[in-house]
């Protein structure tokens, strides 16, 4: 077990904490995180370029000239994709760029991406964020005792109120512990998880 310190918001120690070493303490795999920070990203691609064939283009029912004795190539058609304001050739077309990694690679993957910033030491254990007012300065004020300019705090559940008063910070986001993914740890420079969040994790990964 990996034991780390428990603090407040005014970033003084309470307590302690033992982390499971089979989430926290991993040799970091980068192509394990490449993968997994891959399949987030496509699966955000809207994919919906797209082009109308020669089918899809309006008009082009009569033949533009008759066959033969014009002296010009033969033409069936106005909508053929060598004509201006044609059909398009093998264009773009709505697609789904996601693609599938098996559920025990994704989950060790985020395991590697919390190990990684604890071996950084860019972890930090926090009991509790309360915030009785949404309040972006008091917000501020707090990130500024840990002297952080960039990090992505883990809630257990729906904070609203931190919610709020964080969403317009620059470089700072929050999520509840089910949300946690690959891709915002490795965005973010820091990584605090609050202490009940800390127990939700364990579960969600070793089950």
């Amino acid at each position: 077990m990996s034991t780390v310190d428990i603090v407040n918001t005014s970033n003084e120690k309470v307590g302690e904490i033992e982390l499971n070493e089979s989430i926290f303490d991993l040799d970091v795999k980068g192509h394990l995180l490449h993968d997994v920070v891959r399949q987030q990203r496509a699966a955000k691609r809207a994919g919906n370029a797209s082009t109308k064939t020669r089918v899809e283009v309006r008009g082009g029912g009569a033949k533009p000239w008759r066959q033969k004795g014009t002296g010009r190539a033969r033409a069936g058609t106005r909508n053929s994709p060598i004509w201006r304001g044609g059909g398009v050739t093998f264009g773009p077309k709505p697609r789904d760029y996601s693609f599938k990694l098996n559920r025990k690679v994704r989950k060790q993957a985020l395991a590697m991406a919390m190990s990684a910033r604890l071996q950084e030491g860019n972890l930090v254990v926090l009991d509790n964020f309360a915030m009785d007012t949404i309040k972006t300065k008091n917000f501020v004020g707090t990130m500024k005792g840990f002297d952080f300019d960039n990090c992505l705090i883990i809630t257990e559940g729906n904070n609203e109120n931190l919610n709020k008063s964080a969403r317009n910070v620059n470089g700072f986001k929050v999520l509840p512990a089910e949300g946690l993914n690959v891709y915002d740890i490795l965005l973010h420079k820091k990584l605090i998880l609050l202490k009940p969040a800390v127990e939700s994790l364990e579960k969600r990964l070793m089950a």
